[in-house]
């Protein structure tokens, strides 16, 4: 057992004066400094550095991707048993059963009301521009390149990579041409966010207000809370591309292929592999495996990021593998950041799968020199492939070719769809679907007895939260004195093969309770003299501030803070991020399981009596968890945090930095209002609630997240228990509802 804090108070005490100096030295002395000094094993003196935990700021990615690792194993030796062609057929309905279930449902077909809006005649083709709705509402611009001489024609349809303009660059357009020169029809697409489909446009500038990579992510942030997938809406768009295809005279529905590079290549294997109308399949630049994807540049945009996706033993070679025998080739550069040998690897495991139906030729794989990028011998190859199993032979060399120019190969009037014709977004398409999802959650409120439980037990399974298995005691590195109170620095394993630094700091004065403190800063960010850690000190309290992972010493930390603009959305954290989707976990689950483990060490290591939970911020849905599933957490505050994922989903302009903080799927079964009216009767502080965007919650939005929690308080005969304001939240008045809170 640790020395008691009675005992502790006392040594402290006797070594107060050789500590004094410290105290009396001017704030202004050096900010710097004396975050330092509050550093576990980081710091830059030699005493406060540990070096086995120098890699201590990868841990959250370190600790995801050994999961997926696990999960990725067991896929493996899965498929490396499999020998006869029935055992891989059953292989191939399980994938394809799979796919649908943690991409779609997808929407049922409307009419397409495809319209060509202009037409350009060039030497050898001509163009015509169309736009189609993939969706009531939801346009997509596309082009049509037809050669002058082809009847009942083989057909490509070009997936365009993550460009900003979409297939309308040099890169693509010289592919496109090539194609056309040979005799194929070519149907090109803006994926959404890109081209002419840019859904954040600046009104004023005219200028994108996220870029289309982020764009992406942005937006699937959303989708994957209200259970959708960002994949969905683009894979959706190439199927209805299929449909149009067969309404024109000129196609042969039976020579369709498919073709496109890095983000072309994510939609290229997508749209394979989920409409068994195309008949040849060229990813390129994509196709590697997520064991290497996760060791090397880690999950990328949220459309290359299926929900549960490892989770469910999904892998790149299955995108693949479940069209055989159809003609697939993969195109690889052997410097790409798609890593070469995953995508070897798949090769190899999807050659199985041909062998096995005795096709073998049917798949191919061809590799060139080079980075991210398209090759002469590549593209050579894919000529030749589409040529020999498309059934339109001829010359396959690559080609020089004259591009069109911006006027020539722009679809709508302005140059976008948002400002030349009025329609649906991936916002708006996944807000209705989320309002199906959230009036069924209202409906399910009604009973309180039978849905809390449910509620609870859908956040456990989504949250991926695992209980806490009690381990080693903390490990003690170093003591600061102030006045008043004592600084004890620890850490602690974590869930995985990661530790947990914090801080213990304990008043003079104890009462035996203490709170357990969340900052999405960390640990130090109220801990400086001065802070708001030295308000609950002088109440008598003691305080516990952690680093959780991903925090502080334990990462780059939640830069969601102090971001306003979507323009700051971080690329970086939605990555990581999605590694915790596709697992089947959350960063906020693994993180509510340490503050469990926390509020254990209080009261079995440092004796304490009670436990109170304080959270701000983006970290209130960390500790909204843990205590819905901990009850000795005996009291919650939650500080400034945000009022629900729902609104979250309901702002097209949400927070950028709340992401980290949500749970993929949730809405499917549950809410943060649910884990809050589950803490029932216990007494429940939320000040300065925000809406999803970060913004003052109006009073019908702020009603429709708190009448329930009101309601569930007044049921157990607990609504003395219950605080809740609205609005900027001061300081004063903030220690005065503490008071309240803590009475």
């Amino acid at each position: 057992m640790l020395l008691s804090f009675k005992m502790m108070v006392k040594r402290v005490l006797c070594i107060k004066k050789l500590f004094f100096i410290l105290l009396i030295l001017p704030f202004s002395f050096d900010t710097a400094w004396a975050q330092d000094e509050l550093k576990v094993i980081s710091g830059e003196s030699s005493n406060t550095r540990w070096l086995h935990y120098s890699d201590a700021s990868n841990s959250l990615y370190n600790h995801l991707s050994n999961q997926a690792y696990d999960l990725l194993h067991q896929r493996s030796v899965e498929v490396s048993s499999l020998e006869t062609r029935s055992d891989w057929e059953g292989r191939q309905s399980e994938i394809r059963e799979t796919l649908q279930g943690i991409i779609g449902p997808f929407p049922d077909k409307t009419p397409l009301n495809a319209r060509v809006i202009r037409r350009i005649n060039k030497d050898y083709f001509k163009v015509e521009h169309i736009i189609y709705e993939s969706q009531p509402g939801f346009h997509v611009t596309a082009s049509l390149f037809i050669p002058n001489t082809v009847n009942n024609a083989p057909t490509i349809l070009y997936m365009s990579g993550h460009s900003l303009e979409g297939y309308r660059t040099s890169t693509y357009q010289h592919v496109i041409l090539n194609l056309v020169k040979k005799g194929f029809i070519v149907f090109a697409v803006d994926p959404v966010g890109q081209g002419e489909r840019l859904e954040y446009l600046d009104p004023q500038t005219g200028t994108p207000m996220i870029s289309s990579t982020r764009e992406h992510s942005y937006t699937g942030v959303q989708t994957f809370i209200a259970g959708s997938s960002q994949a969905k809406y683009m894979i959706w768009d190439g199927i209805r591309a299929v449909d149009y295809l067969l309404t024109r005279s000129e196609v042969d529905p039976e020579r369709i292929g498919i073709t496109g590079r890095s983000g072309g290549g994510t939609q290229t294997a997508y749209i394979a592999a989920l409409d068994e109308r195309i008949h040849a399949a060229a990813p390129e630049a994509f196709i590697t495996n997520y064991s290497r994807l996760l060791q090397s540049i880690g999950p990328q945009d949220a459309e290359q990021n299926l929900f549960h996706g490892i989770n469910k033993k999904i892998d790149h070679p299955d995108y693949l593998a479940v069209r055989a025998p159809k003609p697939t080739l993969l195109i690889a550069t052997t410097e790409d950041f798609f890593s070469i040998q995953g995508a070897r690897e798949s090769a190899s495991e999807v050659a199985a799968m041909y062998d096995a139906y005795d096709e073998r030729d049917h798949f191919q794989m061809v590799e060139d020199s080079g980075g991210h990028q398209s090759t002469k011998n590549n593209r050579e190859a894919m000529y030749a492939f589409f040529q020999e199993y498309l059934d339109n032979p001829g010359n396959s060399n690559d080609e020089e070719v004259t591009m069109l120019n911006e006027d020539e190969i722009r679809v709508t009037p302005t140059g976008q769809l948002s400002t030349s014709l009025t329609g649906a977004t991936v916002f708006s398409l996944n807000r209705k679907e989320a309002e199906e999802r959230i009036f069924d959650l209202q409906q399910s409120r009604e009973n309180l007895e039978r849905h809390l439980p449910d509620a609870l037990e859908a956040a456990r399974e989504l949250s991926g939260y695992q209980p806490p298995v009690d381990r080693d005691k903390p490990v003690f590195t170093g003591r600061i004195q102030r006045e008043g109170y004592v600084i004890e620095k620890y850490f602690v394993d974590g869930e995985g093969d990661y530790i947990i630094p914090f801080l213990l700091m304990v008043p003079e004065e104890s009462n035996n309770r203490s709170v357990l403190y969340l900052h999405p800063n960390g640990k130090s960010a109220e801990a400086l003299a001065g802070g708001e850690i030295e308000w609950y000190l002088q109440q008598g309290y003691s305080v516990l501030s952690p680093d959780l992972i991903g925090v502080g010493e334990m990462g780059p930390g939640d830069i969601s803070n102090y971001l306003t603009s979507i323009k700051d959305f971080d690329p970086v954290s939605f990555d990581v991020w999605s590694a915790s989707v596709m697992i089947g976990r959350s960063i906020t689950g693994i993180r509510a399981g340490d503050v469990v483990r926390l509020s254990h060490l209080l009261t079995r290591e440092f004796e304490q009596d009670e436990v109170f939970g304080v959270a701000r911020r983006e970290m209130a849905p960390v500790l909204l968890h843990a205590a819905a599933f901990e009850p000795s957490l005996s009291r919650v505050a939650l500080i400034e945090p945000y009022s629900s994922y729902r609104s979250i989903v309901m702002n097209r302009f949400y927070d950028p930095g709340f992401h980290l903080s949500t749970v993929a799927g949730a809405l499917n079964a549950y809410d943060l209002p649910d884990l809050a009216a589950s803490l029932a009767p216990r007494k429940l502080m939320i000040a300065g609630v925000t809406n999803g965007a970060g913004e003052i919650v109006s009073s019908e939005d702020l009603s429709i997240d708190i009448d329930f929690i009101e309601r569930a308080y007044q049921s157990r005969d607990a609504s003395e228990s219950l605080i809740i304001t609205a609005g900027q939240v001061q300081t004063d008045n903030l220690y005065s509802l503490l008071l309240n809170w803590m009475d």
